[in-house]
């Protein structure tokens, strides 16, 4: 039976039915099926807030819980260690808040391109630190937290450089490419000689469809990772299985895929220096300077923490725009002959139990949907040029999750840039293409020989996911 997302739709969803539905857009139009990236989740925005809007069926009290749950991810903490409500900022820290680094649900601008580094008062990456042998520093966690409260030093500080090398395509357009170079500076304690370090630099992910990536059906994984082997491309991907207290998981977070969750005890501690259940201790324990901030305890509830993980849950997937536009079914096609679709897989679904977040809550409208993440979520090997050196989970070092493309295309209206790849060394996404290597490699060399209208077709088909 066709129906509304109306009240009908939301009781009837809780049972988990994968029943076709009518989805209205803003004109009063039905939407066609090419234009939901992620079924009854999809969003009829291109705003600001295109990836921070609340899926169609948040309503009622589930309303209320991610307005709570968007303001914890969107305000300030304070150094105010006495109240939990606003405190637990550090003592040092990354971000100040969950939408300092993910503005809008989106990628903050890094200050490493803004400010050659670390920035003040925030810096929107993580700088991961190691020896070259992949243990941690003495005085030192696996992130480096390169600001600090009050009275309190920073573990030290991002220093960013890079190079650029211009490249030509066959029709004779011109591109450039640029290589980062990293290095830490303004030690806290020990400083570290260069020959005996590791750093990697990750800029904020998108949140866009976290949900649908936390429902995805992992038989269908599984199956995608079985058949993912492409011998005359040189493709072959593979399953993140993710070992978290004695149990082992579906990886599908995070750039390597190391994640099974969306992490956000992990987040508060590791990122802002909020103590939690999981995490009770602070970030710089152990460091001298972190006596007297010890003796706080627990600085936000498990409860209040589900709540956030309830509003990057519910959020609404933006819809993908001009699906019947001549030039974007060009760039389609040669997104095909590309071979992009062999790793960027248009459609998957969700799985038909409810996903369960780290409180309890069940999340049953997101059971049984059709979505287009345009990822197959598994982890190939993108060439020793992207090779940071750290493994992470089950992915080696060179390896990567396939970046979802769903909403890539609005990420200049709601962030103001366009960098991509887990550094942001590409500014655009043909040096995003033109950085793929390994198994990669097939598609970087098909669009490479393309000529100049049908990339540009392809540029902008990928634009309007």
């Amino acid at each position: 039976m066709k129906r509304l997302i109306t009240a009908l739709f939301l009781l009837s969803a809780v049972a988990c039915g994968r029943e076709e539905e009518i989805i209205l857009k803003p004109n009063g139009k039905a939407a066609l099926p090419a234009e939901l990236s992620a079924g009854n989740a999809t969003v009829f925005m291109t705003s600001i807030r295109a990836y921070d809007t609340p899926a169609p069926w948040v309503s009622g009290a589930l309303l209320d819980r991610f307005l709570k749950g968007d303001k914890l991810y969107d305000d300030p903490r304070t150094s105010d260690q006495g109240d939990p409500t606003v405190g637990g900022l550090g003592p040092v820290y990354a971000g100040f808040s969950c939408g300092s680094c993910h503005n809008n649900a989106g990628r903050t601008y890094p200050s490493m391109f803004a400010d050659g580094g670390s920035g003040r008062g925030f810096s929107s990456q993580l700088v991961y630190i190691l020896r070259q042998n992949g243990r941690f520093f003495r005085q030192y966690g696996r992130v480096l937290h390169d600001q600090s409260i009050v009275g309190v030093q920073a573990e030290g500080k991002l220093k960013y450089t890079f190079e650029e090398k211009e490249y030509a395509f066959p029709d004779g357009e011109r591109y450039s490419l640029v290589t980062p170079h990293y290095s830490i500076v303004e030690w806290y304690a020990d400083t570290i000689r260069p020959q005996e370090l590791i750093v990697d630099v990750h800029i904020p992910l998108r949140h866009v469809g976290m949900g649908q990536i936390m429902a995805l059906d992992h038989d269908e994984l599984r199956r995608l990772a079985a058949q993912s082997n492409y011998p005359e491309y040189g493709i072959s991907g593979r399953l993140s299985i993710v070992t978290e207290r004695n149990r082992q998981f579906v990886g599908v977070g995070g750039n390597k895929a190391h994640h099974a969750d969306l992490t956000v005890e992990l987040g508060f501690s590791s990122d802002l220096g909020v103590t939690n259940d999981r995490y009770p201790l602070e970030i710089c324990e152990g460091q001298p300077q972190n006596v007297g901030y010890s003796h706080y305890g627990i600085q936000i509830s498990t409860r209040d923490m589900e709540d956030v993980d309830l509003y990057m849950s519910t959020l609404g997937v933006p819809a993908r725009r001009n699906v019947n536009n001549a030039v974007v079914l060009r760039g389609e096609e040669n997104f095909y002959r590309a071979k992009c679709h062999l790793c960027h897989t248009p459609t998957l679904h969700t799985r038909q139990e409810a996903p369960v977040l780290l409180n309890g809550t069940r999340l049953p409208w997101l059971c049984n949907q059709t979505i287009h993440p345009y990822s197959d979520f598994l982890l190939h090997d993108m060439g020793p040029e992207l090779d940071n050196h750290v493994p992470a989970g089950s992915a080696y070092s060179y390896e990567w999750r396939t970046t979802p493309l769903w909403g890539v295309g609005l990420q200049e209206t709601v962030n103001g840039h366009t960098r991509m790849l887990h550094d942001g060394r590409a500014r655009n996404i043909t040096e995003a293409i033109m950085w793929h290597g390994g198994e990669g490699a097939v598609s970087r060399e098909l669009f490479h020989r393309m000529g100049r209208e049908d990339r540009d077709a392809l540029i902008t088909f990928i634009n309007s996911l």
